[in-house]
């Protein structure tokens, strides 16, 4: 099958050419291409050593209570009959979840074998970290994975070259009309394709809406199918109605009483923190924003929840491809909150892939009235709102309240719109000037660029 290349191929190769490089540690949701690119950058080295403790669980009987990585690894290469050598073979340990004291190793390669090229991943990873009081701080680098971004899904389609156009623009030269439009016919089939890997790579092959359908459907299966792994006192039928009230939810604040009726809001918030360590799940908090960090004023019982894919939120719905296809694209980003829940996941894809991204928003509720601003994010040292709408005919009358309570001159409004910028004076706060700059939701991967 081919490969399609992903953001983090280009941090691969700088971490194995980085001579102060620490064990990686790729973490992500099931099923969104870790393995996949681990083995990719597998094939710029002389030797590829592939060690799945899940598949071959004797072989996690080679990391011992008494930590000697080197031993460990001339085991390995005995046993399996290949090289390991600093320089030339790449170590992967996959599903290292299976195996906490494999885990352990990981920081002792830093210390006792740091030539050695080591990389990790694993499957609902974040519950075995979760048990572990350190597993390496200091010396396990950690990187995070998405599903594809919708550069990602153009690129799979050979639509490098309007990847590349795109990213040169600004809101000072828009594009030409007909690519435009294209990107929009593009953005429209990414909502329905979603990024999950298998389901790109059945859309590139064949284009047909419901072979993906079926994808999404086993993609979804497999993950319910791992709830009983989660955790033994929550069960697998309050995880999947709290899923499933999470798409019925996009776009809003999380009610838990909406959940699950007559069952305590704790057991509520336990399946929402389990779902959000799994990954299948992306929390937006609400934070007052009066600076930065914008964590430092979050409220925790305030939070909004993404779902981990448009694709697999169009399946679990029961949207019709038709529904999507035809809407028009006002209908389209208003309908079920789709373009928020695009727009808060283009940002986490395009962020720092070795950190863990968090979202936030603001909201207001007041007797005169409610107001929200959708995301927040840190820019340039600044506060920056961003406001997902349909058109210009979109109220933003949330994002100028906001931007003045704040004192803020300057915010994003992201749509189907071509690149744009204007500026208004606030009558209501002396006249101070303010400017907007409209990005395209198809350009999210340029907003730091903007």
């Amino acid at each position: 099958m081919a490969y399609f290349s992903r953001h983090i191929d280009g941090e691969l190769l700088r971490w194995k050419n980085d001579p102060d490089k620490k064990p990686l540690l790729i973490r992500g949701a099931r099923q969104v291409g870790k393995s996949t690119a681990i083995r990719q950058l597998g094939k710029s080295f002389k030797y590829y050593v592939e060690v799945n403790l899940e598949k071959q669980p004797r072989l996690a009987e080679l990391f011992t209570e008494n930590i000697d990585v080197r031993m460990t690894c001339s085991k390995l290469s005995a046993t399996l009959s290949i090289p390991i050598e600093a320089g030339n073979t790449l170590l992967f340990i996959d599903e290292i979840q299976t195996s906490k004291q494999a885990i352990m190793y990981l920081r002792y390669f830093k210390e006792e074998y740091p030539e050695l090229h080591v990389v990790a991943a694993g499957s609902l990873l974040e519950f075995t970290l979760e048990e572990l009081s350190s597993f390496g701080v200091g010396r396990i680098r950690s990187l995070y994975m998405y599903p594809f971004s919708f550069d990602e899904f153009l690129s799979a389609q050979g639509l490098q070259l309007q990847v590349d156009y795109k990213r040169q623009t600004s809101v000072g030269t828009p594009l030409p009309t007909p690519l435009h439009d294209s990107l929009c016919e593009q953005l429209r089939t990414y909502i329905l394709v979603g990024g999950m890997p298998a389901a790109v790579a059945e859309w590139v092959r064949h284009h047909d809406y419901l072979r993906c359908g079926r994808i999404h459907g086993e993609i979804l299966d497999s993950y319910m199918d791992d709830f009983s792994k989660y955790k033994k006192r929550i069960s697998p039928d309050t995880l999947r109605m709290v899923l499933q009230s999470v798409a019925t939810q996009i776009g809003s604040k999380f009610v838990m009483s909406k959940a699950i009726p007559d069952v305590h809001s704790t057991l509520i918030r336990e399946a929402l923190r389990l779902l959000s360590m799994a990954g299948l799940i992306v929390p937006v908090s609400h934070t007052d924003a009066n600076g930065l960090p914008l964590g430092a004023e979050v409220s925790d019982n305030i939070t909004k929840y993404l779902f981990i894919d448009t694709g697999l939120l169009m399946r679990l719905m029961s949207v019709s491809f038709k529904d999507v296809l035809l809407a028009t694209d006002v209908d389209l980003v208003n309908k079920g909150a789709i373009a928020e829940m695009l727009a808060g996941l283009e940002i986490i894809k395009y962020s720092d892939c070795f950190m863990k991204s968090r979202l936030y928003y603001w909201q207001q509720n007041s007797r005169t009235g409610n107001a929200e601003v959708d995301y927040l994010i840190s820019y340039h040292g600044r506060v920056m709102p961003i406001e997902v709408k349909a058109s210009t005919k979109g109220s933003m009358q949330s994002l100028y309240l906001f931007m003045r309570k704040k004192h803020l001159t300057d915010a994003v409004r992201t749509s189907l719109e071509n690149s744009s910028t204007y500026s208004y004076i606030d009558k209501e706060d002396g006249d101070a000037v303010r400017a907007i700059r409209v990005i395209p939701l198809y350009s999210l991967s340029s907003l730091s660029e903007y």
